[in-house]
């Protein structure tokens, strides 16, 4: 248990985080991301169950977050890939601190 000051108990800013990577598909999209996937039909494959419209909502937040950052290819055929901005991969320890804790407690399904 940590002894936080009571008054950053409740920090504004934990919470936007907190309220940002535990949205729905949030942290599997990161996680893809953080495993080297890039392009878009690449991710919903490496997060089975993912609507296109889920997918393309979360990456839209991240980008907006300044996490993700799109970059369309030029064609023939038009592509686009999503890569982790500096801050998106300074996820890398939570994601790999969450994973590791749902490993040792979380059962298999």
């Amino acid at each position: 248990m940590h002894d936080w000051p009571a008054d950053e108990q409740f920090c504004p800013r934990y919470h936007h985080a907190v309220e940002l990577i535990g949205k729905r598909w949030t942290g599997v999209v990161l996680r893809a991301l953080l495993s080297g996937h890039q392009r878009y039909a690449d991710i919903r494959r490496a997060v089975p169950g993912l609507s296109d419209t889920m997918l393309s909502e979360r990456l839209r937040e991240l980008e907006a977050e300044n996490i993700v950052v799109r970059h369309v290819l030029a064609g023939p055929p038009t592509r686009v890939e999503y890569r982790l901005t500096d801050k998106g991969q300074a996820l890398n320890r939570a994601v790999a601190a969450i994973a590791e804790w749902a490993e040792e407690w979380v059962p298999a399904p």
